[in-house]
């Protein structure tokens, strides 16, 4: 079940557009592939997923009981996603005794079927599929980040720093790019948007390009491969701040209400006692010295119970771009 009815290829069934959405996107990867060797400024690295960082996959509904099974989706490259992710999963499984895998995934999507066949008991969501598929898919939320004080995060509209676009209409008949299909900041918010104005992203963008995470949108707009993309305003933070060589390119000309942060969920199949030590542990991260330099190295505060009503405006986004979804989601709920 996905946020939108759009599939990758959606944008390209249009026969007028499919020629030169292939070659685009065939064009700006061919690109990003090149460019990654292309200097120092190469931290944020393309993704081919052709050839996938090699971690521990899991096999069976549950091949050890005693292991914490943890799973995260690549919105950055695999690389900087173990990366960002390793520390915090380690203290968790140290502070509870057990073993934990992390398990990476390309999208959401396979983040959310590995739920649905009780494969993992944890992970790393976007606010979209939590907001939208957390009955269906068998998850309840554990814990959200707050960072600069706050417990939301907003999508950043973005464009290069050369060009001369102030608005999203700006962007008109230009080249745009999403992250993931079920992403709330990268592909739900512009979509959203479009719709308030009567429009879809097939009516008002010449081409749209999935670049499935996060980095490689924002290294696509500051090397002027697309015209603008939409991008979880935390990433765009974090890299501004360690390392701004790409995002010094962008500028953002539009950002979104604050949403709910993406919240780190559970099983709901798991025991409620393992539930309750994880929460312990990850609530009172920023108590513990070692704790605390995890998640200063994240740029994040501290974590905190999530609240519905934080994830309400991603809900009315979806029954606006697709009452389908939220119509069936609603019978959904228990």
């Amino acid at each position: 079940m996905r946020l939108f009815d759009m599939p990758p290829a959606r944008f390209a069934d249009d026969p007028s557009l499919r020629s030169g959405f292939r070659i685009c996107r065939l064009f700006i990867f061919i690109l990003l592939a090149a460019l990654a060797g292309c200097g120092a400024d190469t931290d944020y690295r393309p993704v081919d997923f052709s050839s996938r960082v090699l971690v521990e996959q899991p096999e069976g509904a549950n091949a050890d009981t005693d292991t914490l099974r943890v799973a995260v989706a690549a919105m950055i490259s695999p690389k900087e996603t173990f990366g960002y992710y390793r520390d915090m999963i380690d203290y968790i499984g140290k502070n509870l005794g057990r073993p934990v895998q992390l398990i990476q995934r390309k999208t959401y999507g396979e983040i959310n079927e590995l739920f649905l066949k009780g494969q993992v008991d944890l992970a790393f969501i976007c606010t979209g599929p939590y907001a939208a598929g957390k009955y269906v898919y068998g998850f309840e939320g554990i814990a959200t980040p707050v960072v600069r004080d706050k417990p939301f995060y907003q999508s950043y509209l973005l464009v290069n720093h050369k060009n001369p676009y102030q608005t999203l209409g700006d962007l008109r008949g230009k080249i745009f790019a999403f992250t993931d299909p079920e992403s709330n900041t990268g592909t739900l918010v512009p979509t959203f948007w479009l719709s308030e104005i009567g429009e879809t992203p097939a009516s008002f963008f010449r081409t749209v390009n999935y670049t499935y995470s996060h980095d490689n949108s924002i290294m696509a707009v500051a090397r002027n491969l697309v015209d603008g993309a939409t991008v979880d305003g935390h990433k765009w933070e974090y890299y501004n701040k360690q390392n701004p060589v790409h995002t010094a390119r962008t500028r953002v000309i539009r950002k979104s209400q604050p949403l709910g942060s993406p919240p780190l969920v559970a099983a709901i199949r798991l025991p409620v006692g393992v539930k309750t030590e994880i929460k312990r542990v990850i609530l009172s991260m920023h108590s513990d010295p070692a704790g605390k330099a995890i998640l200063e190295k994240l740029m994040v505060d501290r974590f905190v119970t999530p609240k519905d009503e934080w994830y309400e405006p991603v809900r009315r986004m979806i029954a606006r771009v697709n009452p389908k979804l939220d119509h069936a989601l609603a019978t959904q709920k228990p």
